[in-house]
């Protein structure tokens, strides 16, 4: 018999965990961090190329979970690269030992 996945397994939210970012379930990939790999380029199976630690039915589950909280997904994506923009600011200037 072949094994049947619960998709709905796939992704969990841990506090303390990845800021309480949702993660793909037993690792701290979170799915913004695939999701900013997607918008920027690459396809779900680069991806897997990539993190060879991940399935494709991990990282179609992160997209999946993006589009159905996409409002969401979109503020936290706009939130954390206006974090990394104020910390480069920050570095650049010589604010940031």
């Amino acid at each position: 018999m072949v094994a049947i996945v619960d998709i709905g397994s796939l992704i969990v939210i841990t506090p303390g965990v990845a800021g309480g970012r949702p993660c793909i379930a037993g690792t701290r990939m979170t799915v913004q961090n695939i999701i900013m790999d997607f918008q920027a380029g690459l396809s779900p199976q680069d991806i897997v190329t990539e993190y060879p630690h991940l399935s494709l039915a991990q990282v179609y589950a992160a997209l999946a979970y993006y589009y159905a909280n996409q409002e969401a997904m979109e503020q936290e994506i706009a939130q954390y690269q206006a974090e990394c923009q104020a910390l480069e600011t920050q570095w650049m200037s010589g604010n940031i030992a």
